[in-house]
């Protein structure tokens, strides 16, 4: 039950942060019940104030509060205004120039959340607080809220502060460096809760059990990416029906409603499942597994490398020709897979309170990992060898840090196709040699040699 509640709250939550109205949505409501309940309380303590804190407070009459409460107020809409044309141009920029992928990392940032909510939230104050300030009428006494309005010039204060450094922030923001460095901490936060480190020298993994041929399809029941399961139920569910549910599938998949996503078949070879049991566990998936419009990172390990990629085949695309920041985004790359090499990334097994396997679930290997990561940055950077020689340092550090033989061989893979690459290229001869040396340096490396460079 908590694993639920924490999976279904890292979704939510997810979701929450990526979205760009819900902070500005509640600093107008907090606006709007201050600028209520603030002119209330001056209303009753006005005469109770002493002198040294009236010194300090808005000291007009009921024109001058109007006036600046306008202005402020004024000014304030067209700042927003402002900064709201900006956040879009960041996101039109970071979608065209870099991928559409990483719009999430724009949308979720704090500091944008903080600043549109801020002039909103003091726009909407200050209006409110406007209404309230009346000039002596036959059946009125004139009212001015000291304490409202001099919070309305603070909060003006704070928001032209704190423009400054959203503007700042703006700059630093769709610099490529930053983007990088963001989702590379994003997707290594998500390995670090989704993975398990491998099991160390001289442990036995548990083997997972493969369906059978009479194993029977779960099919998806929408159409969109896979984002989250919620294990807990589906683990539930298994125990309920007597069955072995294995998922065939990983979040970040495609998924088309009405096509198998999983397997399930009797826990025991007593007889075949029935009607009642299979549809149980189809309602089931229905349930427990999620289904967005696009990929999240709340489960999905490869999204990190698939955004990171992106951005280091656009920069090799004609349009922007930028193989330096192709570079540096297979320097990022190259961190991941050393992460990932690190987890466990075998099939994950829950099990019941027997401590029987009820539940598999599929994960990335490390060979699908590898080739996300390499194939399209070699297919588009072939004819660049500052992109080529980066992409043999990348398969050279992760050799450092393989040590099983599914890593090894995965790596020795890309080797030969990396140096095919190569071969075909028309490079002079002293860039061949020097790519064929680092080729041979990644040779070296799986097996545990990492040869000194000397430099006359």
């Amino acid at each position: 039950m908590r694993a639920t509640v924490r999976q279904w709250w890292r979704a939510a939550s997810d979701a929450w942060r990526t979205q760009l109205w819900p902070v500005p949505a509640l600093a107008v409501t907090a606006g709007v019940v201050l600028g209520v309940a603030v002119p209330q309380f001056d209303a009753h303590v006005d005469d109770e104030l002493s002198a040294n804190v009236t010194a300090y407070l808005f000291s007009g009459g009921p024109e001058a509060a109007r006036t600046v409460l306008s202005v402020i107020a004024g000014s304030l809409i067209t700042v927003t205004s402002l900064t709201f044309s900006l956040t879009v141009v960041t996101l039109q920029l970071a979608s065209s120039q870099f991928s559409p992928r990483l719009l999430r990392t724009f949308t979720r940032d704090r500091l944008v959340h903080v600043s549109l909510g801020l002039l909103l939230g003091t726009f909407t104050y200050a209006v409110t607080v406007l209404r309230t300030v009346r000039a002596s009428l036959s059946d009125h006494e004139a009212f001015v809220p000291q304490l409202a309005v001099t919070g309305t010039y603070l909060l003006a204060l704070v928001s032209v502060m704190t423009l400054v450094l959203f503007l700042a922030h703006l700059a630093r923001q769709i610099r490529v460096e930053w983007m990088l460095r963001e989702v590379h901490a994003d997707a290594t936060v998500t390995m670090g809760r989704v993975l398990t480190d491998a099991p160390g020298p001289g442990t036995t993994a548990p083997i997972a059990p493969h369906a059978p041929p009479e194993a029977v399809p779960l099919c998806a029941t929408a159409s969109g990416f896979f984002t989250s399961l919620d294990e807990s139920t589906l683990l539930t569910a298994a125990i309920k029906a007597g069955a072995v549910v294995q998922i065939d599938r990983c979040p970040g998949d495609s998924l088309i409603a009405g096509t198998p996503i999983a397997h399930t078949w009797p826990f025991t070879a007593a007889g075949p499942m029935t009607d009642t049991d299979r549809n149980t566990l189809q309602t089931c998936i229905g349930v427990a597994v999620d289904i967005g419009f696009e990929r999240t990172a709340a489960q999905d390990i490869a999204f990190g490398l698939r955004q990171i990629v992106d951005v280091t085949i656009k920069a090799l695309s004609p349009g922007v020709n930028d193989p330096t920041t192709a570079v540096h985004g297979l320097g990022h790359i190259s961190a991941l897979l050393c992460t990932a090499a690190r987890k466990d990334l075998g099939p994950r097994l829950l099990r019941d309170h027997d401590d029987q396997i009820r539940v598999v679930l599929r994960r990335p290997t490390f060979t699908e990992l590898l080739e996300l990561a390499i194939a399209q940055p070699r297919r588009y950077g072939k004819a660049d060898p500052h992109v080529l020689a980066r992409i043999a340092m990348l398969l050279r550090e992760v050799a450092w840090v393989a040590v099983t033989p599914e890593q090894h061989h995965a790596i020795a893979d890309q080797i030969e196709r990396l140096a095919a690459a190569i071969s075909r290229q028309d490079f002079d001869d002293i860039e061949h040699r020097r790519l064929h040396d680092q080729i041979k340096d990644v040779r070296r490396a799986l097996i545990g040699r990492w040869p000194s460079t000397t430099t006359s």
